[in-house]
């Protein structure tokens, strides 16, 4: 579960290493494991081996000596010189007894699969000149392509495409996925990826401490707010969703019933007058309250059982929802900030960001997409193509004090602290109106029960993805808290969440 960027995984090797393990024999199960999923995807036929000068091209031989020995046909194409490779890539290239071919895409043929071995995660540098025609030219070829350990041309920390990548069917990693496995672009290049046991034992977690998961429920199964038999409603919190004015409604009652699908014991629609007719006579477990002033929002949450408050959706763009948004921070409740709540403070994102630090320790979630992550944090948003998207998103959360929410197929989480998930379970039909709605609903319906944020972020992401493939092709947002029974279902049975 825990996702290690490509220093921190030189680290698990160095580590290793030093309790007596030799490089070398990491490298031998590194190249079976590889042979392993090549004997996978191509049961016959011949190999080719695309080797660079790295222990990438180092495990890349090890696998070509182990296939031969398997009696499969194999070709090996070296980016340099046989004599030029150094350290434990030497030792495997002597282990393989036939000549090498020149580093020339025209020797690639017709294989019936193509290793590629020839850069691996530590690229930081764009591919420039022979590599670059390679690479071009394994896309082009047709056969299936296994990566080692990353496709060539992918950044192993950032995900980004250095120039161009390798467009892998498979990807056979080490010890722990990298970010690349999960951020995109990368995510696209790996193809189905499998995590290989060579031998690193999980004990130098201790030591690296990494900060960063796969938003997957292991991660936070210990937060999971399972109701006791004895419990009531009332112990499972009352959230407030804000409602727009008359034209704009509908995305807050998608947060409403998201929120209490999510859990909440009790959840109030705050409606302003000339739409409380039209909010209540479209929900029924929802309640509405008349609120129109930020007097009357404030006396609302007067009342402490209201503890969480979701603002934002459809709330609309100005100095009221603003306003809305302190008065809830002054009066310390947990908070989901989405869409117009965001861009309330546009013009003024450090006046959000200091309110949010002078409450005692808070439990705010910001949840932006692409295209409102920059109306807050615009010296950090996606300008520059290679800039990671999980360091962007710690930059924000470090910044404005709150858990900070990146959505997109590759949704990234990360609290203050560091702390950082990303979600790789969302399937393409979940872009879609209103989708993001529902999310901030359930996010608030999780706090509202006692949920830290940055685990809360993270269940209703996760919960997200898969209540949408629950509903699968066609859904629409509505279609999301009617399928969160069947995916709570699937965390009580499949993972034991309160058991």
């Amino acid at each position: 579960m825990e996702v290690l960027t490509t220093a921190e995984m030189e680290r698990a090797d160095r580590l290793t290493i030093a309790a007596g393990t030799p490089g070398f024999a990491l490298m031998m199960s590194a190249g079976q494991a590889v042979a392993e999923a090549a004997m996978d995807l191509a049961e016959e036929g011949p190999i080719l081996v695309v080797a660079g000068p790295g222990n990438n091209g180092g495990d890349g031989f090890v696998a070509a000596a182990e296939l031969a020995a398997r009696g499969r046909e194999v070709s090996v194409i070296l980016l340099c010189e046989r004599d030029s490779l150094q350290g434990d890539a030497a030792s495997a290239a002597r282990g393989w007894k036939y000549p090498v071919l020149p580093f020339n895409s025209h020797a690639i043929g017709r294989p019936a699969l193509i290793i590629d071995a020839l850069f691996g995660a530590g690229l930081d540098r764009a591919v420039k000149g022979e590599p670059l025609e390679m690479i071009e030219a394994i896309n082009a070829n047709g056969a299936p392509v296994l990566a080692v350990d990353l496709p060539s041309g992918i950044n192993g920390t950032t995900g980004a495409v250095m120039g161009v990548a390798v467009r892998a069917t498979e990807t056979v990693t080490f010890f722990r996925r990298k970010p690349a496995h999960l951020l995109l672009p990368g995510r696209i290049h790996c193809g189905r990826v499998r995590v290989a046991d060579i031998g690193i034992d999980a004990g130098v977690l201790e030591e690296i401490q990494p900060r960063t998961f796969e938003n997957i429920p292991p991660v936070w199964r210990q937060s999971f707010p399972v109701p006791r038999i004895d419990g009531h409603k009332y112990d499972r919190g009352h959230a407030v969703v804000v409602s727009g004015g008359l034209a704009a409604t509908g995305a807050a009652r998608l947060s409403a019933r998201g929120s209490l699908r999510a859990g909440a014991g009790l959840v109030t629609l705050a409606s302003p007058r000339d739409a409380l007719a039209v909010n209540a006579s479209a929900l029924s477990a929802v309640m509405v309250r008349a609120v129109d002033t930020v007097v009357e929002f404030a006396g609302m949450l007067g009342d402490k059982r209201f503890n969480t408050c979701v603002i934002g959706p459809g709330a609309g763009v100005g100095g009221r929802t603003r306003d809305l948004v302190l008065t809830a921070l002054s009066m310390k409740r947990s908070l989901v900030l989405d869409a117009d709540a965001l861009t309330s403070f546009a013009d003024a994102p450090d006046r959000l960001f200091e309110a949010i630090k002078d409450c005692h320790d808070p439990q705010v979630v910001l949840t932006p997409h692409e295209g409102e992550f920059p109306r807050l944090f615009s010296d950090i948003s996606n300008k520059h193509p290679l800039r990671s998207k999980l360091g962007r998103v710690r930059a924000a959360a470090e910044r404005s004090g709150a858990v900070v929410l990146l959505k997109g197929p590759d949704t990234v989480v990360a609290s203050p602290e560091g702390r950082a998930t990303i979600a790789a379970n969302a399937p393409p039909w979940l872009a879609t109106a209103g989708a993001g709605d529902v999310l901030s609903g359930m996010i608030s319906g999780l706090l509202a029960q006692g949920v830290p944020a940055f685990e809360a972020a993270s269940m209703g992401v996760w919960m997200h993805g898969e209540a949408a493939r629950e509903a699968g092709p066609g859904l629409i947002a509505e279609d999301l808290p009617e399928v969160l029974p069947a995916v709570m279902r699937h965390l009580y049975d499949e993972f034991g969440i309160g058991y």
